[in-house]
């Protein structure tokens, strides 16, 4: 018998902080399909952002304050920093394609746009799982297709810097892409980061 129960609002938390990620993941694809209007959208994302920040803040002030954690602190920690990160990233990639004057999204940056979010559900599955170790394969499985999910990125990056340097001839241009191609290929490895530690505290505590 537990004489002092685990706080179990850090499952709400991380549940918030998935919502956000996936908001912030959809706002990106609607920014590259509807082009002309990005900028408002992105001044959405950054919002956004800083709401996932907020979020990601206060688990940490909570796993502080909390004498009992659901799971170690360690891992609250890892997973929330590297959930947060996704966002991160994708705001970065966003912003670069404003700073650099990009005139319009090329067809893989669309492709790998639907691959992160594709990543995001798999994450929000796990997630939302972690609640009950009972769930355990349901969360391997899932940490398995998110691997998956990267190793598609990984192709699809290829073919992308494959046609990027066959193809464009303006040396600017050329350093440009190449930088969102791998920013946005970054946020895909994210979610492979956050599957391997969910991955951790599956086998370390169920």
């Amino acid at each position: 018998m537990r004489f002092i129960p685990r706080e179990e609002k850090f499952y709400d938390l991380f549940e918030e902080l998935i919502a956000k990620i996936e908001e912030g993941g959809q706002l990106f694809i609607e920014m590259l399909e509807d082009y002309a209007h990005a900028e408002t959208r992105l001044t959405k994302l950054k919002d956004i952002e800083h709401e996932a920040d907020i979020i990601t803040h206060r688990t940490y002030e909570k796993m502080h304050k909390t004498f009992l954690t659901p799971i170690d602190r360690e891992d609250i920690y890892a997973l929330v920093n590297k959930m947060d990160s996704i966002l991160d990233i994708i705001e970065a990639a966003a912003i670069r394609m404003f700073l650099y004057k990009i005139k319009a999204p090329t067809p893989e940056c669309v492709k790998q746009a639907q691959l992160i979010n594709a990543g995001i559900a798999k994450v929000k599955q796990v997630v939302h799982a972690l609640r009950d170790m009972k769930n355990a394969q349901m969360i391997l499985d899932a940490c398995v297709e998110i691997n998956t999910l990267e190793n598609e990125g990984d192709y699809l990056l290829r073919q992308a810097m494959t046609h990027l340097f066959e193809n464009e001839t303006d040396a600017i241009e050329l350093i440009k892409w190449k930088e969102i191609y791998e920013r946005i290929e970054e946020a895909l490895d994210t979610c492979e980061d956050v599957s391997n530690i969910a991955e951790g505290i599956v086998l370390k505590n169920g």
